[in-house]
C-alpha cells in the first residue's frame, strides 16, 4: 500500500550515496594539489552504482542548498576502466559544456538532458561519442544546444566590441545514431530542420516534439512500422497532421493536448477526428487531449448518460467516438476539457479537474515537463484540500512535493504548491504522516524560503511551518530554519503577517532546546534581531504580537544561557526594558514576559553588577507589588532581587533604595502571594533555584526559593516532584532545616517541600510483580 511505502527506510544503497557524495574526499576521492577532485586509483564503480551517483548528484545540487557543487565532478566518470555511466539524467544550469566532454568516452544508453540551458552547439559533437550506444535522447527545453558562438574575423578593435555572436547550427543530424529509439526534443528553438535532423533515425520508437510549430508533419510516415509513441502538446494542429497521425497504425500513445491559455489556436477537435483515431489507431491504450475545444458535442445525450453505475466499458462511453475502443483506455487526458465531467469515461485513469482523483492523475502526468498546468492542478488540489477532505493523502502530498522540488524556480508552482502543503499537513491529516514524509515537506519549504523572498511564498512556507512540533520536528534543520527566520525579521521592508507568524516560530523553535542550540543561535544574531524588533514597535508605540512574542522569544533563549544575557546587556536590552514598562504600563503579558528574561540575567553572577543600579532596583522593587498577571510579574521581580541579595551586603553599591527596605518589600511580597497559584511558567532545571537554598547572607533569597518549590510540587506533582529529586534537592533542603540563620517560616515550608515528594514517591512506586 502506499502508506506502507512512505514509510518504509532508505535503502542501503541511497545512504550510502549520499554519504559519499557529501563526503567525496573522505570515500572515493582525493585532492590532486589541494584542489582537483581524483578517483582513488584501485576504485572499480559498475554502472548502477556510477549513474545513482550521478543522478542523485544532479538532485542535491538542486534541491539542497548546503549542498557545495564540484567544478571537477563529472571528471571522475571519465575513464570507462574505472568508472561506467550507462543511464543518467541531468537538468537545468547544472550541467555545462565541458561535463559532457568530461564522459564523452562512456557507453551511454540513455541520456536524458532537461533545460540544460547552458549547453551549446560544442555538446553536439559530444553526443555523437555517445552515437553508437544511445537507445534514448532526451533535448527537452535545451534551448541553446544549436547555437554556437562564432568569432568574426577581422581586427582586434572589432573583436573587443563584438567577441562573440551567437549563430544558428544547421548542419547537425543524427547521422550514426543507429540504435536511437527515443527522443524527445520538446520545446526545441525555431529555426532548426526537425525533418532533416531526423532522417537518418531507421527506426524511432517514441518521439516527443513538445511546444514546435511544424506545418507538416508528412516525414513522420517514415516510422509508421515503428513509432509507438508520439507527443505533439501545444502544435497547433491542422487537418493535414490528423491525416499523418491517423496513418500511424503502431500507435499506443498519442498526446495531442495543449495548454489552452497559452496562445490562440485554430484547430478545434471534432467527433470525426476523434472517430477516425478510434478506427486507425487499434492499438490505441492511451491518449491526451487536454485543452482542446470541441467544435461540436461529442457527448451523448444526458437522459442515456446517467443512467446505471459508473461504468468504464466503452460500450456505455458518454463520450460517443470511444464507444468503438475494443478496450477501455489505460490513460486519457481531458484536463481543462468539458468531457472529463461526464460520467462514463471508457479509461482506467483520467487526468481532469472533476474530482481529486483526476487532479491527481493531472499533477502526475504533467509535473516534469509541463509546469504551466501542473500549477493549475495544484491549484484545484489546494481547492479540494481546502474544502473538502483528502482522500488520497499520502499521493496528494508526495505530488506536491515532488513538484515543488522539480520547479524550484517556478514562481507558480512555488506559490499554489507552499499553499496546498499548509493544507495537507494540518492537524486533521496528522496520524496518516510518516515522520520520513513530515521531514520531506519540512525540507522543500525550507527550499523554497530560501530561493523566493516573495510574499505570499514565504507566508504560506511559514504558516506551513507552524503545522509541525516545534522544536521537535525541525531540530534535524535547526540551523537552516532560524538563519532563514531571522533573514525574514531582518528585512527592512516586511509584511506584518509574515513577521507576526516567523516570531512566533523563532519563539517556538528557542523554547525547550538545549543550551548549544540557544548558543549556536544567539551567534546568529537572533537576540540583536529581537531586540531590533522591540526597538521598531516602541518607535511606533504599539505593543501587539510581535512586541510580546520578541520578549517572549529573549526570555527563552537567555535561559541558563550566559551568553545571550550578555548580548542582551551589550545591545541596550536594559534601556529597552525601561522604555517598554514606562510606555505600556498596562501590558500584564508584556511585563511578565521581560521580568522572565530579567531572571535569566540575574542568574548570572558576572552579569549582576550591570543590575546594581538605583534606577533598576527601584524599578524591580516597586514591580514587587504588581498584580499583573496573577503573582508572576511580582515572582519574577522577587526572584531577580534574590539572585542579587545573593551577593551579600558588600555587593550593594548603591545608596538608594537601602538594601534593608528591599528586603522588607520582598518578605512581604511572598507573603502576600496565594502557594495554590496556577502558573504561566516552566522550567526545564531548579538548579538556579537550588543554588539559593545552602547560604546564610540572604534568608530572604532563600525563602523565595522555598516558596517556589513548594508551589510547583504542590500544584504540578508529576513534572516537579521526580525533578526535585532528581537534581538532588531533598539533600540541600534537609541541610538548610538545621540551619541557624534560615527563619522558621522557610524551614516549615521546606519541610512540606519534602513530605510532598515523598508522599509523591510512595504513590508511584511501581508494586506490580
Amino acid at each position: 500500500s502506499l502508506k506502507m511505502a512512505s514509510d518504509s527506510p532508505e535503502s542501503l544503497m541511497a545512504l550510502c550515496t549520499d554519504y559519499c557524495l557529501r563526503n567525496l574526499e573522505g570515500t572515493l576521492c582525493y585532492l590532486l594539489d589541494n584542489e582537483t577532485l581524483r578517483l582513488h586509483p584501485d576504485i572499480f564503480l559498475p554502472s548502477e552504482i556510477c549513474d545513482k551517483l550521478v543522478n542523485e548528484y544532479v538532485e542535491l545540487v538542486k534541491t539542497d542548498s548546503i549542498f557545495e557543487p564540484h567544478e571537477s565532478f563529472f571528471t571522475l566518470f571519465s575513464d570507462p576502466r574505472s568508472t561506467r555511466l550507462a543511464r543518467i539524467h541531468l537538468r537545468e544550469q547544472i550541467v555545462q559544456d565541458q561535463d559532457l566532454e568530461a564522459i564523452r568516452k562512456q557507453d551511454l544508453v540513455e541520456l536524458y538532458l532537461t533545460n540544460c540551458e547552458k549547453l551549446t552547439a560544442k555538446s553536439l559533437q559530444t553526443l555523437v561519442s555517445f552515437s553508437h550506444t544511445l537507445i534514448s535522447l532526451s533535448l527537452f527545453g535545451c534551448c541553446n544546444i544549436f547555437y554556437e558562438e562564432e568569432n568574426p574575423g577581422g581586427c582586434e578593435d572589432d573583436c573587443l566590441v563584438n567577441p562573440t555572436r551567437q549563430v544558428l547550427v544547421k548542419d547537425f543530424t543524427f547521422e550514426g545514431f543507429s540504435r536511437l529509439r527515443f527522443l524527445n526534443l520538446g520545446r526545441l528553438i525555431e529555426g532548426v530542420n526537425v525533418e532533416t535532423l531526423l532522417r537518418p533515425l531507421a527506426s524511432l520508437a517514441a518521439l516527443d516534439l513538445s511546444g514546435i510549430q511544424l506545418n507538416d508533419v508528412g516525414f513522420l510516415t517514415q516510422w509508421k512500422d515503428s513509432l509507438v509513441s508520439l507527443v505533439l502538446y501545444n502544435m497547433d494542429l491542422s487537418e493535414e497532421h490528423i491525416q499523418v497521425i491517423a496513418q500511424l497504425r503502431k500507435l499506443r500513445h498519442l498526446d495531442i493536448s495543449r495548454d489552452h491559455l497559452s496562445s490562440y489556436y485554430k484547430f478545434k477537435l471534432t467527433r470525426r477526428v476523434l472517430n477516425l483515431f478510434v478506427e486507425n489507431l487499434v492499438n490505441l491504450t492511451s491518449l491526451d487531449i487536454s485543452g482542446h475545444t470541441m467544435l461540436e458535442n461529442c457527448t451523448i445525450p444526458s437522459m442515456e448518460e446517467k443512467m446505471g453505475q459508473t461504468s468504464i466499458e466503452p460500450a456505455k462511453s458518454s463520450i460517443a467516438p470511444f464507444r468503438g475502443l475494443k478496450r477501455p483506455l489505460q490513460f486519457l487526458g481531458l484536463f481543462e476539457t468539458s468531457l472529463c465531467r461526464l460520467t462514463h469515461i471508457p479509461a482506467y485513469k483520467v487526468s481532469g479537474d472533476k474530482n481529486e482523483e483526476q487532479v491527481l492523475n493531472a499533477i502526475e502526468a504533467y509535473t516534469e515537463h509541463r509546469p504551466e498546468i501542473t500549477s493549475r492542478a495544484i491549484n484545484l488540489l489546494f481547492d479540494i484540500a481546502r474544502i473538502e477532505r483528502c482522500s488520497q493523502l499520502l499521493r496528494a502530498l508526495q505530488l506536491v512535493i515532488t513538484a515543488l522540488k522539480c520547479h524550484k524556480d517556478d514562481k507558480n508552482i512555488q506559490v499554489t504548491g507552499s499553499a496546498a502543503l499548509f493544507y495537507l499537513t494540518n492537524s486533521e491529516y496528522r496520524m496518516e504522516q510518516s515522520i520520513k514524509l513530515r521531514r520531506q515537506v519540512i525540507q522543500v519549504v525550507l527550499n523554497g524560503m530560501e530561493s523566493y523572498q516573495e510574499v505570499t511564498v514565504q507566508r504560506n512556507c511559514c504558516l506551513t511551518l507552524c503545522n509541525f512540533s516545534i522544536p521537535e520536528e525541525l531540530e534535524f534543520q535547526y540551523r537552516r530554519v532560524n538563519e532563514l527566520l531571522l533573514n525574514i525579521l531582518n528585512q527592512s521592508r516586511q509584511d506584518e503577517s509574515i513577521q507576526r507568524i516567523a516570531v512566533h516560530l523563532c519563539n517556538a523553535l528557542v523554547c525547550q532546546v538545549d543550551n548549544d542550540h540557544k548558543e549556536a543561535v544567539g551567534k546568529m544574531g537572533f537576540v540583536m534581531t529581537m531586540l531590533k524588533l522591540i526597538q521598531k514597535k516602541l518607535a511606533d508605540k504599539t505593543c501587539d504580537q510581535v512586541m510580546e512574542f520578541s520578549w517572549s522569544a529573549l526570555w527563552n533563549i537567555t535561559d541558563e544561557t550566559p551568553d545571550n544575557c550578555e548580548m542582551f546587556l551589550n545591545y541596550s536590552g536594559m534601556k529597552l526594558f525601561l522604555e517598554c514598562l514606562k510606555e505600556f504600563p498596562e501590558k500584564q503579558e508584556l511585563h511578565r514576559n521581560m521580568l522572565g528574561l530579567l531572571g535569566n540575567v540575574a542568574e548570572v553572577k558576572e552579569l549582576r553588577p550591570q543590575l546594581m543600579t538605583s534606577q533598576f532596583i527601584g524599578v524591580f522593587s516597586n514591580l514587587l507589588e504588581s498584580k499583573a498577571d496573577g503573582i508572576e510579574v511580582s515572582y519574577n521581580a522577587c526572584g531577580v532581587l534574590s539572585h542579587i541579595m545573593f551577593d551579600g551586603p558588600e555587593a550593594w553599591g548603591i545608596c538608594e533604595p537601602h538594601r534593608e527596605e528591599v528586603v522588607k518589600r520582598m518578605w512581604a511580597a511572598i507573603q502576600s502571594w496565594d502557594i495554590n497559584s496556577r502558573r504561566n511558567i516552566n522550567y526545564r532545571s531548579f538548579e538556579p533555584i537550588l543554588r539559593l537554598l545552602p547560604q546564610g547572607i540572604s534568608p530572604v533569597s532563600q525563602h523565595w526559593a522555598t516558596w517556589a518549590l513548594y508551589n510547583l510540587v504542590s500544584v504540578y506533582p508529576d513534572k516537579y516532584c521526580p525533578l526535585l529529586i532528581k537534581e538532588g534537592g531533598i539533600p540541600l533542603l534537609k541541610d538548610m532545616i538545621k540551619m541557624a540563620s534560615a527563619r522558621q517560616e522557610t524551614k516549615e515550608m521546606a519541610r512540606k517541600v519534602i513530605e510532598h515528594c515523598s508522599n509523591f514517591k510512595e504513590e508511584n512506586m511501581d508494586t506490580s510483580r
